[in-house]
């Protein structure tokens, strides 16, 4: 925030105030002042008082008033005086500042900058124009992750990632929604790259070992300009949205790794019901005991090897071949031929897709 752009209101202000009148930073250094000569004066006293509270205050014959909620305070308005008068013209300065502020960051921060090109608010021909403004580098590689919190909160989640990641040049945390934070994260060198993954998981450890909440990570690809961003986050919504029904045991969801899951995820669900009707016969799904299922997954998770499976399972070999026989009766495929498997494996994804969506089965 500009020094200058306050200034500028605190000396059209203060002929109405009658006052001396100006604002402070978190140290109780004076930046703006209508006596010019006390910029850069530090104001005794006060400094405890701006860490703990949020609201308007009094110490040494002025009065004192936050701009912004608290916990995002990084300025103070003072007043002289400690009466109706000063409170009201604290007031009257404090909603001046905080609006000009909230219109300058919205000009000028670059976090509000990357918000609005991951949320499709600003058009592709003007980013490169605004990034120049800006000085953001428009050829770096980025990455996109979304960190959703499972449950409700009395920590405010954009704050619990701000101090993960406190390098606010290179690390981007943009709040958006309740629950829902967007972590845009600079990559340097290649090994930055390489440690992606890494640094999802990291972010899972910390919120699960110090907050004991629990978190999803979702991973978009890497962005190689700032118009891709939009691409990059798009990716890690659904890579969570995929891993709700795909990957339920993840913390952590890489859109690249999503598979054949992703195709599924985006086929429309009348389609979906075609598939099915057509691979297989009314009920044969629904015929299949949970053993079966289990020796089914078990068979994929083992490369359709019988004998590595049977191994697994804890069975004789000419049992599940039996098992396997029993399977090809009812579905009429034979998982021991691959077309036949890859088939099935489809199916059971689709049908678990329709499963996931609401009236459905």
């Amino acid at each position: 925030m500009s020094n200058r752009l306050f200034q500028s209101v605190v000396h059209q202000m203060k002929d109405a105030v009658e006052s001396t009148i100006g604002v402070i930073d978190t140290e109780g250094v004076i930046i703006a002042c209508s006596d010019l000569v006390r910029i850069g004066e530090t104001i005794s006293g006060v400094k405890e008082e701006l860490f703990y509270t949020g609201e308007a205050f009094y110490a040494g014959g002025y009065t004192f008033r936050p701009i912004g909620a608290f916990g995002k305070t990084e300025y103070y308005v003072f007043v002289q005086g400690e009466g109706q008068n000063a409170n009201f013209a604290s007031n009257l300065l404090c909603i001046s500042l905080g609006q000009i502020k909230a219109l300058y960051d919205e000009k000028y921060d670059k976090t509000s900058f990357i918000k609005n090109i991951i949320l499709d608010n600003i058009l592709p021909s003007d980013i490169y124009v605004k990034s120049k403004e800006l000085h953001l580098s428009n050829e770096l590689e980025r990455v996109a992750f979304l960190i959703k919190f499972g449950q409700k909160l009395d920590i405010v989640p954009v704050d619990v990632i701000q101090n993960m990641f406190p390098d606010r040049n290179r690390d981007y945390v943009i709040s958006v929604g309740e629950s829902d934070v967007v972590l845009i994260h600079e990559l340097h060198t290649a090994q930055d790259k390489a440690q992606v993954t890494k640094l999802a998981k990291s972010i899972v450890d910390t919120i699960q070992s110090e907050f004991y909440l629990k978190v999803v990570v979702g991973m978009g690809t890497v962005a190689s300009s700032l118009k891709e961003l939009a691409r990059s986050y798009k990716e890690a919504q659904v890579a969570i949205e995929v891993g709700k029904v795909f990957d339920t045991e993840k913390s952590v969801v890489n859109y690249e790794n999503l598979g054949i899951g992703r195709l599924i995820y985006q086929l429309p669900s009348t389609l979906c019901d075609m598939f099915l009707n057509e691979v297989f016969k009314k009920g044969a799904l629904e015929s299949l005991d949970r053993e079966t299922l289990l020796t089914i997954q078990c068979f994929f998770e083992n490369n359709l090897n019988v004998s590595e499976t049977s191994r697994k399972l804890f069975v004789h070999r000419n049992t599940l071949v039996y098992r396997l026989e029993k399977i090809r009766k009812i579905t009429g495929l034979d998982l021991r031929e691959f077309e036949h498997a890859i088939t099935f494996k489809v199916a059971l994804m689709v049908k678990k897709y329709l499963s996931s969506k609401p009236g459905k089965f």
